[in-house]
């Protein structure tokens, strides 16, 4: 991306002397002008505050065509969910629902980055909280395997081989859900990573020209975001002993007993993992089915349009 706008910022010569390069913008004339001319430029009275930016963090603004008209885009019909030109807006969409293409990408932009933040927001809390839950089961577990030591160790050398058994039993019942805990955390990780790729996304799409083609990347993006899912915090498993008095007499009998419970999620159904990985232009999917969502013609204009099932 940095290379395209070298290159862009190369190509520009000078507006006003017609022969250096345009390396400074001045925003105020929005021209481009070379070291030499913005040095006289700001040394006139009137344009001596013209603030000025270096060339390379210009973004072009949109200049798509449409391909009916051969006109500026500059309006999306919100009932077909297109780009279209002024001619567009009186011929074949006359009578829909209109806005401005530069407004529809403002909102885009809002929204995504509102529920970005707060599906980020909610995959930190939820692992925070299960990581603690994590803390408070080893913790648990920790306390179970102090008390069948010490209850252990008020019976005779005969039952020490039963104790290892039983110790070595819970801990191997309790790592299987420790680690159904931490396969959990790691997918939360993971959705942290997904929603950190789709930022990374978002920021650069913000560089990119105010076109269709952007405005069909923010509404690819949308729905990526919308697909982002967020572990629910679980019930955690449990964990105690159940201790019995002891005598000489059939020791594994009178052993006490442990019990963990399962972990519990509130997810049902299938949850995707993996996103579609953004390519440089963020291109956007237009199959007719897609994660539960189809395409219709319009009667009036004949454009097809994406609806919920």
């Amino acid at each position: 991306m940095l290379s395209d706008k070298m290159a862009q910022a190369a190509s520009k010569t000078c507006e006003i002397c017609i022969s250096a390069s345009g390396s400074q913008y001045c925003l105020e004339c929005e021209q481009y002008f070379c070291e030499n001319c913005k040095t006289f430029h700001n040394r006139q009275k009137i344009s001596k505050t013209h603030q000025f930016q270096s060339a390379l963090d210009v973004i072009p603004e949109g200049k798509s065509k449409c391909k009916d008209h051969n006109e500026d885009v500059s309006f999306v019909c919100n009932t077909c969910n297109v780009a279209v030109c002024s001619s567009c807006v009186t011929g074949s969409h006359k009578r829909h629902d209109f806005s401005k293409l530069h407004d529809s990408i403002a909102r885009l932009k809002a929204t995504n980055e509102q529920e970005l933040r707060r599906k980020v927001q909610e995959a930190t809390k939820s692992m925070n909280k299960m990581e603690e839950g994590l803390t408070k089961f080893d913790m648990k577990v920790e306390v179970v395997v102090k008390a069948i030591t010490e209850n252990g160790s008020k019976i005779k050398a005969m039952v020490d081989t039963h104790i290892a058994q039983m110790i070595a039993s819970i801990k191997d019942q309790s790592r299987m859900e420790r680690d159904k805990l931490t396969k959990i955390i790691a997918d939360t990780r993971m959705d942290l990573k997904v929603g950190s790729d789709l930022d990374k996304t978002m920021y650069e799409l913000y560089k990119t020209r105010h076109d269709d083609k952007l405005l069909q990347s923010l509404q690819k993006l949308t729905d990526d975001i919308a697909k982002l899912t967020i572990e629910p915090i679980t019930d955690y498993p449990d964990v105690f002993y159940t201790a019995k008095s002891t005598t000489d007499h059939d020791i594994k009998q009178l052993f006490g007993t442990f019990k963990i419970s399962d972990v519990h999620t509130g997810q049902t159904g299938y949850r995707e993992k993996e996103l579609h990985k953004p390519s440089s232009d963020y291109e956007h999917d237009m199959k007719l089915k897609e994660h539960g969502r189809y395409l219709y013609r319009c009667d009036g204009c004949g454009k097809e349009k994406r609806t919920n099932l």
